[in-house]
């Protein structure tokens, strides 16, 4: 869920779900999400019932989400796994966000400001650190950690 508008291709409850402020912080308030934080001047956030509904049945679920919402998700599903996808470095990240040609240039000097700190942070605390310096290595190893066998003594 989130308050940012819709980018071009992106469809209402399929992306995201597209809700306004007042939407947003009501489910909020409601306990409706298992985390949400507020990135680049827009809330987004994980709706807890779609995510419960896909657990009660033994389903994984991979979240998209920055630090403070995988704090919190990690908070509400302890047995969760943390894997943090970092740029090979903030100047290729500068080099991403500006070709996205969506991005202003003061969204990108606070874009990078923020991943600086949550790059330092997130080595402290993840399970697992995916530089996506080339795509396709970067989503095999993110398939290999997903589908690695748990450690002895962990949660199934």
């Amino acid at each position: 869920m989130t308050t940012r508008p819709p980018r071009p291709g992106e469809a209402d409850g399929e992306d995201y779900f597209f809700v306004d402020r007042e939407g947003f912080l009501a489910a909020r308030d409601a306990s409706a999400l298992l985390e949400w934080a507020e990135y680049s001047g827009h809330l987004y956030g994980t709706p807890r019932a779609q995510v419960e509904r896909f657990l009660a049945v033994g389903q994984d679920v991979l979240l998209d989400i920055e630090l403070l919402g995988a704090r919190q998700g990690k908070a509400a599903v302890p047995e969760a796994l943390l894997v943090f996808i970092t740029p090979p470095s903030l100047q290729v990240l500068e080099a991403r966000l500006r070709g996205r040609g969506d991005t202003t240039a003061e969204q990108v000097a606070r874009r990078l400001a923020v991943a600086r700190a949550q790059i330092d942070e997130a080595r402290s605390w993840f399970d697992h650190i995916v530089v996506n310096d080339d795509l396709e290595r970067a989503i095999g190893e993110v398939a290999g950690i997903l589908t690695a066998p748990a450690p002895p003594g962990s949660p199934p």
